[in-house]
C-alpha cells in the first residue's frame, strides 16, 4: 500500500523520476532537458499555477459564501440590487492586471524560443504520412525514421515511441531544426526540450533548442494527420561531441545524400553559350 502511494505522489511531480518518455499515471511535465523547458516548467509552477489555485479558491469561497448567507431561510424578501458600480469596476479591473502579470514572463519565454542563435547543428525534418524524414544539410546526410513494430522492439526501447534510424546532437549545442511537410499538416513535438512546431507542405518552419544533458529523449507528431497518426514517434538522442563525431563518419557512410548534379549541368550550358 505504502509503494502504491509513493508511486502516485512521484507520478503527480515527473521531475522527481527522471523521465525522458512518458510515464503511467503522469500528470505534469516531463523532466526538462534545456533551458526554454526549464523557462516553460517555471512558469507553469510558480505563475500560472498559484494564479489558478488561488482564483478556484477565491470562487468556490464566494459560492460557498452566498449559498449560506443568502439562502432561502434567512432571506424571505430576497434583496433587489441589481448592480454595483464598485464591485464591477473591480472584477474588470482585477482580471486584467492578472493578465498582464501573466503576459510579462509569458512573452519572455515566446521570444526566447523565436529568436534563435548561432546554430552549430542544423536538422531538417520533414513529416510524410506515418513517418518522419531528416537531412542534416552541412553533412550531406539524409534518412527515414520509422517507429519499431512492438514484435521488433529490443530490451529498453519504449513501444510506440522508439525508431528504427534516431536523430542524433551533441550536448551543450545549439541545434536549429527546420521543419516541412511532404502532404499534410504534422507537427515535430519533443516535451522534454520545450520544443513543438507545425509542419506545413510548402513551409519551412524553425525553432531551436540546446539540450543539457545527455540521453534518449522521445516525442511524437503533435496534430492529426490520418489514420496512423499515432505512429509517427521522434527519438532524439544526445551524446556528448566524441561519440557525435563518430556517429557523423558513419553516418555520412550509411546515409550519404546523392550529390544533385543540376548545377554543374547549367554551369556548363552557360559556359558553352558563351565560348559560342
Amino acid at each position: 500500500m505504502i509503494k502504491k502511494i509513493a508511486y502516485i505522489l512521484l507520478s503527480i511531480w515527473p521531475t522527481a523520476i527522471l523521465a525522458n518518455e512518458p510515464r503511467d499515471w503522469q500528470l505534469g511535465f516531463q523532466k526538462s532537458a534545456s533551458k526554454s523547458m526549464d523557462d516553460i516548467v517555471w512558469f507553469h509552477d510558480y505563475m500560472l499555477v498559484p494564479i489558478i489555485t488561488a482564483i478556484t479558491a477565491f470562487v468556490l469561497f464566494l459560492l460557498l459564501y452566498v449559498c449560506v448567507k443568502y439562502r432561502a431561510s434567512k432571506n424571505q424578501v430576497p434583496s433587489t440590487t441589481s448592480h454595483n458600480t464598485l464591485i464591477e469596476v473591480i472584477w474588470t479591473l482585477v482580471p486584467c492586471l492578472i493578465l498582464i502579470v501573466m503576459a510579462v514572463p509569458s512573452f519572455k519565454v515566446l521570444y526566447s524560443q523565436d529568436e534563435i542563435p548561432k546554430a552549430d547543428v542544423t536538422i531538417k525534418a520533414i513529416g510524410y504520412q506515418w513517418y518522419w524524414g531528416y537531412e542534416y544539410p552541412d553533412e550531406n546526410i539524409i534518412f527515414d525514421s520509422y517507429m519499431i513494430d512492438e514484435k521488433d522492439l529490443k530490451e529498453n526501447q519504449p513501444r510506440l515511441l522508439a525508431v528504427d534510424n534516431a536523430v542524433y546532437v551533441p550536448v551543450n549545442k545549439v541545434v536549429k531544426v527546420m521543419i516541412t511537410a511532404n502532404d499534410v499538416l504534422h507537427a515535430w513535438a519533443l516535451p522534454s526540450f520545450g520544443v513543438k512546431r507545425d509542419a506545413i507542405p510548402g513551409r519551412i518552419n524553425e525553432t531551436w533548442f540546446k539540450a543539457d544533458r545527455t540521453g534518449t529523449f522521445y516525442g511524437q507528431c503533435s496534430e492529426l494527420c490520418g489514420i496512423k497518426h499515432a505512429f509517427m514517434p521522434i527519438t532524439v538522442n544526445v551524446v556528448s561531441e566524441e561519440e557525435y563525431n563518430k556517429w557523423l563518419e558513419e553516418a555520412k557512410v550509411k546515409f550519404a545524400k546523392d550529390e544533385i548534379k543540376n548545377n554543374i549541368k547549367v554551369a556548363k550550358k552557360i559556359k558553352d553559350i558563351k565560348l559560342k
